[in-house]
């Protein structure tokens, strides 16, 4: 059940935000545009911080896991912190909400407010910076591509993505100074 519906307090943002969305989505009806970000999105669904996570320890040895494993923590509070604040929350998409935007890959739910990929993206980048700092300058390229891609796609307004960038810097800092202070 939501706390807070989307007409009531998502309405004036929606409308503030619908021009951009459909400048946005109009740029990736342009092929190799939409290719790039389709490709992105996917793999920002997961299968790419998965694998990243799978080959640290292999180039940096078997003293990353203990990185690995407190990323791989984060990440699991992220899912429930993000679980939580889409069933609460309850904003609708912009390609379900606006004329204009579509949606060209499917959401894997139904709302928007705050975008989980970019949430996740933004945490493991920023954890990254910390324990594996070459990798992290060659992450976020990806995960900035991540966050675009969700607004190109139709599938998030821009205070959605700007809401999970925040949310996964904070849990990250979090949980790196908490980390920190039991030993991680």
């Amino acid at each position: 059940m939501a706390i807070i519906s989307t007409g009531q307090n998502f309405q004036r943002l929606d409308a503030l935000e619908a021009g951009l969305c459909i400048t946005c989505n109009r740029i990736a009806r342009i092929q190799i545009v939409r290719r790039y970000f389709t490709v992105v999105s996917r793999l920002g669904d997961g299968v790419a911080w998965y694998a990243m996570l799978g080959v640290l320890p292999a180039v940096f040895g078997i003293d990353a896991w203990r990185e690995v494993t407190h990323m791989s923590v984060t990440a699991l509070i992220a899912v429930f912190i993000y679980k939580l604040l889409k069933e609460g929350l309850v904003r609708e998409r912009p390609c379900l909400s606006q004329a204009g935007v579509s949606a060209l890959t499917a959401p894997l739910d139904r709302y928007s407010f705050p975008s989980g990929h970019t949430m996740h993206a933004v945490s493991f980048v920023t954890m990254l910076g910390v324990y594996f700092p070459d990798v992290a300058i060659l992450m976020l390229p990806f995960a900035v591509s991540v966050a675009l891609s969700r607004v190109i796609l139709g599938l998030h307004y821009p205070s959605d993505v700007a809401a999970g960038a925040l949310l996964g810097w904070v849990i990250a800092r979090i949980s790196l100074y908490t980390g920190a202070a039991i030993g991680f």
